[in-house]
């Protein structure tokens, strides 16, 4: 019904030609010397620019230029920014009302807060200089799939998402102006979460694979016999259809493994719900976020070959853990005001990412990991390498990594090719980032190409070299501003050497296809 209903809408705003207001009423705005006239159809104020539906379509204008006159003309001293935010409610209830408390703090605003409904409530920011309303944010949250369809509807400013736009949305919204929402300036990442299958404390069910946890929420298996537990069914817990929770679970577990979700399994409306229920019952297994598995016991899962992938906030930097679910905004492709511009700065800031903390996600700085505390990803390498990785190889590596940090920053690529994940496109703006503000003056930053075990090991070996290059050809376009004499900038790479998960399976194939960064130790 969501699609459906973001269809119909989108339809008729590519109807009507408009993508603002419902009502939008006449307006002459006229240049201050008197030489130019543009009359239309104000669609919009962002107490900085107009826009305006005129005869020489929608144009945006510098409201500092001109002069208004008629009934649609804005307030000009009484402007409110006017912010609504749609969608997943993981995002919703906590994470972001908390980083609009921060931002109204640091930046002299009283925040007031009107709870509507369940679903729907807002902030009321007022300049405590003045006594006088900077802006009104709407927030309804219920789930990624309603934000977006909100979005196509004209009804949300920014989407919350737990998962990347699908190829209908990205098509709706590209075709009735909104821009084209899989380019990187249509999204970012603000905090990162995992999907976790989750079982009671009193279960001993302790580790799982992706293949088992496919067949178990297919019905498969429906035992706990089967896990070497006891005699009793298995109650599966997930979230609502709409949830984006569910819908990564489905695309990264249930899909590769040609599975369907079992008509049994219970949907819950939230994810303090889910967990819950798993808490109360030792036969029941859910899945969950890691941010709110409440007091459920949350599941190691394991390759294949044994390996474990941990959900913690190391590996979900570095998208080691193969559930790892970037959190994303997306705005569409119009102005916003100047209000809505500095909050979206503001949450990537540093003081930003404490108040991520807080609320239980895991936030986008930078960790270091010194060559001594790197022992298992050394004892891996001698473990698992590829059977074509000679002890020469493996001394060459360890000589690269001798005096280096490992940085919690690591390049994936989208499955089949050399283009960067969402994720690695986020870590390319925030190393650029950086890069120009001076954080690496100074140092020495390795792009280092690791491989997967398919091909032969000189080829994988290539392959990993280019894809170094790659980042950091893509990192240095980004960072247009940064001195490049205060910071060296090489390439390596070590092709199977280092493998992280079981190579056995895609997505530890997938894994194993990255580029880290080593940077020289303070």
């Amino acid at each position: 019904m969501t699609i459906l209903r973001a269809a119909i809408l989108a339809a008729l705003f590519l109807c009507t030609g408009q993508n603002g207001p419902a009502f939008a009423e006449d307006v002459t705005l006229t240049s201050r010397d008197g030489s130019v006239e543009i009359i239309g159809n104000l669609l919009g104020y962002d107490g900085e620019f107009y826009r305006v539906d005129s005869e020489f379509g929608i144009l945006t204008i510098d409201g500092s230029g001109v002069l208004c006159d008629g009934p649609g003309c804005p307030d000009l001293q009484g402007y409110v920014a006017d912010i609504s935010i749609s969608g997943a409610r993981t995002m919703g209830e906590v994470l972001m009302p908390a980083l609009v408390q921060a931002f109204g703090a640091r930046n002299g605003y009283r925040v007031e807060r009107r709870v509507i409904d369940d679903t729907h409530f807002g902030y009321t920011l007022t300049d405590t200089g003045n006594d006088r309303i900077a802006a009104r944010i709407r927030f309804r949250v219920t789930s990624t799939s309603e934000g977006f369809a909100d979005l196509l509807a004209n009804e949300a400013d920014i989407v919350l998402s737990s998962r990347q736009a699908s190829l209908t949305e990205i098509r709706l919204a590209r075709e009735i102006g909104l821009g084209d929402l899989a380019d990187p300036k249509r999204r970012k990442i603000i905090a990162l979460d995992a999907i976790v299958p989750v079982v009671s404390a009193a279960n001993r069910f302790e580790a799982v694979t992706l293949d088992t946890l496919a067949k178990i929420f297919s019905g498969e298996i429906d035992n706990w016999s089967a896990l070497d537990g006891p005699d009793a069914a298995i109650s599966l817990h997930i979230r609502d259809d709409l949830s984006g929770l569910t819908t990564e679970f489905r695309r990264s577990v249930l899909l590769p493994a040609g599975a369907k979700l079992a008509a049994s399994a219970v949907r819950h409306d939230s994810n303090v719900d889910l967990a819950d229920a798993i808490a109360r019952d030792p036969y029941a297994i859910g899945i969950a976020t890691q941010s709110e598995i409440g007091n459920a016991k949350p599941l190691t899962v394991l390759g294949t070959c044994g390996l474990p992938a941990y959900a913690n906030e190391t590996s979900l930097k570095a998208e080691n853990y193969p559930l790892t679910t970037p959190l994303f905004i997306y705005t569409p492709a119009r102005r916003a005001p100047l209000l809505t511009r500095e909050f979206l700065r503001f949450i990537r800031s540093d003081p930003a990412q404490l108040v991520i903390d807080r609320a239980g996600f895991v936030n986008l700085r930078l960790q270091e990991l010194p060559v001594s505390d790197q022992g298992q990803r050394l004892a891996n390498s001698i473990d698992y390498a590829g059977e074509e990785v000679s002890l020469d190889d493996l001394k060459r590596m360890t000589k690269r990594m001798n005096g280096t940090s490992w940085v919690s920053l690591v390049f994936r690529f989208e499955q089949g090719g050399i283009k960067l994940d969402a994720h690695s496109q986020s870590n390319v703006e925030l190393l650029a980032q950086m890069l120009e503000q001076g954080e690496y003056d100074g140092r020495k930053l390795v792009f280092v190409g690791f491989s997967d075990r398919a091909g032969t090991a000189t080829g994988n070996l290539r392959l990993a070299q280019r894809r170094a290059e790659s980042v950091r050809d893509a990192v240095i376009q980004a960072a247009s501003a940064a001195d490049r004499r205060r910071v060296r900038l090489e390439v390596d790479a070590f092709g199977e050497a280092m493998p992280i998960a079981c190579d056995e399976s895609e997505w530890g194939q997938r894994i194993n296809r990255r580029v880290e960064v080593w940077v020289d130790q303070i």
